[in-house]
């Protein structure tokens, strides 16, 4: 069976510079069936779905529902739920963790305060506290909004969940269906692509030594896609694994040409050139489009260190 991501697979599309976008992550769990807009589409309160939308507007804040890797039969609206807040900015990431009887405490929060890193007003609406187990892995599961979600999402999150991953949940969008498996690790904010449970095991090991795996990655969602691009490119030329080693500082230009500048915590900093194109042939971005596209990719041109950047001793 052809999907989208059996073709992007096969066309060896690639997948650097493209994350979703969120410098902070607000997570509710929602058991039971999503709808392609889940926020609006699921057992949620529809009307408290459409007022988190649009708190979160232009704040840096992205909301997303949550729920354990599983069946997922309508049993009613769950007594507790799992809340989670991430800001993923290196130099200032968190993960702080909270549940809640009623949902409708998250519209106490102030959306613009945890865009900007500020996890108080989190604590304070709902006694959050900072996340002491594992790292996070969120597989997307959607299949209404594209069917590789399910049919290799669900699998995987399944996979992880049996083996032991007590931070594995089904998440409802990461974008980027033809990438199926989707995950996204927090509380860095990496997220991965056609993702295998054995590697993502890895990613987790490496996270929680404080490390970056760069295979498979599709960028932090903490910068905008160009961004991603060249934080990436200068960790594979570099070497460098530190979590939270490496930010990106500056980005000028605009499509189809950026011109990055990725700066180092020990004071060097890199040039690094990205350049928009579209992928060819065109494809289906997604299962179920009526019209082949060409979606964008991120392509690093050049990586260049600046002089007189050396190493802090």
């Amino acid at each position: 069976m052809s999907t989208c991501a059996t073709v992007s697979r096969d066309l060896d599309e690639p997948i650097s510079g493209t994350a979703a976008t969120a410098t902070t992550w607000l997570l509710l769990e929602q058991p039971g069936p999503w709808g392609a807009n889940a926020l609006v589409s699921s057992h949620l309160d529809p009307f408290l779905g459409r007022a988190l939308e649009a708190a979160a507007q232009d704040t840096g804040v992205r909301v997303a529902l949550i729920r354990r890797p599983g069946r997922h039969a309508d049993l009613g609206s769950p007594r507790l739920r799992q809340v989670y807040a991430a800001h993923t900015v290196p130099g200032r990431v968190w993960l702080r963790s909270a549940t809640t009887h009623d949902p409708r405490q998250l519209l106490d929060l102030d959306f613009a305060a945890l865009g900007r890193g500020d996890h108080h007003t989190f604590d304070r609406a709902l006694r959050g506290r900072p996340h002491t187990g594992g790292p996070l892995a969120l597989v997307c599961t959607n299949g209404k909004r594209d069917r590789c979600c399910a049919l290799l999402g669900r699998p995987l999150a399944a996979e992880l969940a049996a083996s032991g991953v007590r931070g594995a949940w089904e998440v409802t969008h990461l974008g980027g269906h033809r990438f199926s498996p989707t995950l996204l690790v927090l509380p860095h904010g990496y997220a991965y692509g056609r993702a295998e449970a054995r590697a993502v095991k890895e990613v987790l090991h490496g996270v929680q030594e404080g490390r970056i795996v760069v295979e498979g990655c599709r960028g932090s969602s903490a910068w905008e896609r160009p961004g991603q691009a060249a934080e990436l490119a200068v960790r594979a030329a570099t070497g460098e694994d530190a979590a939270e080693a490496l930010s990106v500082v500056r980005t000028s230009g605009g499509a189809p040409r950026w011109e990055v500048t990725v700066a180092h915590t020990d004071g060097r900093h890199w040039q690094v050139e990205v350049a928009q194109s579209h992928s060819q042939p065109p494809r289906p971005e997604t299962c179920g489009a009526s019209v082949l596209g060409s979606p964008a990719r991120m392509d690093v041109v050049a990586v260049r260190e600046l002089a007189g950047t050396a190493p802090a001793v």
